[in-house]
């Protein structure tokens, strides 16, 4: 008789893994492609490779991890079509994006600028980044005294020792 399995079923560990994995990646990989909509794409392929390239530069405030050229959010719409009219008006893209920093502050771009505002957003991961490598260090260090025999607390006192003894005694009988 012969029956029909699930071909991950089938697969190995690694090779189960890596076909999820290549699954998932192309999943994300055709996310961002349909952000565009064909009613953004402006007649002018200068024109659309100029506002393409300075949507990939600003950041969707919605999504937060994406450009406004990778987000279909409506506020990344909008903001995509705000510079493609910049652009078409004439604007260059440095004032295209001066105009969009002027409207929603430094946070809006993708690199924001290193200043008295904006320190916060590059120093915080070099200082996550110190304090995990610090609590690892000290994790090891703590299950290496461990697992060398120190003591790790006060040692308990006779009449605690007597008590246990006594628990453990019951226990077993």
């Amino acid at each position: 008789m012969r029956t029909r399995t699930n071909v991950l079923a089938r697969l190995g560990g690694t090779a189960r893994a890596c076909v999820v994995a290549s699954a998932l990646a192309l999943v994300a990989l055709a996310g961002p492609a349909a952000a565009l909509g064909p009613d953004e794409i402006l007649d002018d392929p200068a024109l659309e490779e100029r506002a393409r390239e300075v949507s990939k530069g600003l950041r969707c405030l919605v999504c937060q991890n994406q450009s406004i050229d990778d987000s279909d959010a409506p506020l990344a719409r909008d903001l995509r079509t705000l510079v493609r009219e910049r652009i078409e008006a004439g604007d260059t893209n440095d004032e295209v994006v001066s105009f969009v920093v002027d409207r929603y502050g430094d946070f809006v771009l993708l690199r924001p600028p290193l200043n008295a505002y904006t320190i916060v957003l590059w120093v915080a991961p070099t200082l996550v980044l110190i304090a995990g490598a610090a609590g690892l260090v000290l994790t090891l260090r703590r299950r290496r005294r461990i697992a060398a025999g120190a003591p790790t607390a006060a040692g308990l006192s006779a009449e605690e020792e007597a008590a246990l003894a006594r628990i453990l005694e019951r226990e077993r009988t």
